[in-house]
């Protein structure tokens, strides 16, 4: 009787585990994203943090293609296919159901960058509530 509430137990201890790996150990895109790709130290990606970050997620823009950040060296999402490995951070990488449509590679600036983006957008048919 023993034995079998530990086999019971043990089962239900794997199962879970199983479950939190795969809950965990996997990130997906959404069908439409656009992955800042950054690494520490970058002093553009901090400025973009300040001067874009907080706002974006409330810009229609942001609501359009929401923002992942991934590391330069990842963990990347499963499921991309990227015309080619960033080399240059920050790097904006617009998905559109798995594949880029399109990248902006560094930051100039503010202004420019809403301009790159929203031209990213419309080039991968991406409406925005503008």
């Amino acid at each position: 009787m023993m034995r079998l509430q530990i086999l019971s137990l043990l089962a239900t201890l794997i199962a879970s585990s199983v479950g939190l790996a795969v809950l965990a150990g996997t990130s997906q895109v959404a069908p439409v994203q656009l992955l800042m790709v950054r690494q520490e130290g970058c002093l553009y990606c901090a400025q973009w943090e300040r001067e874009i970050g907080p706002d974006y997620g409330s810009r229609a823009e942001g609501v359009a293609a929401p923002l992942m950040r991934v590391h330069l060296r990842g963990p990347w999402p499963d499921g991309l296919a990227l015309d080619s490995n960033p080399g240059v951070t920050p790097t904006f990488i617009l998905i559109r159901d798995g594949l880029e449509t399109g990248r902006i590679e560094g930051y100039a600036g503010e202004a420019q960058f809403w301009d790159q983006l929203n031209t990213l957008l419309d080039r991968a048919g991406i409406a925005t509530a503008r």
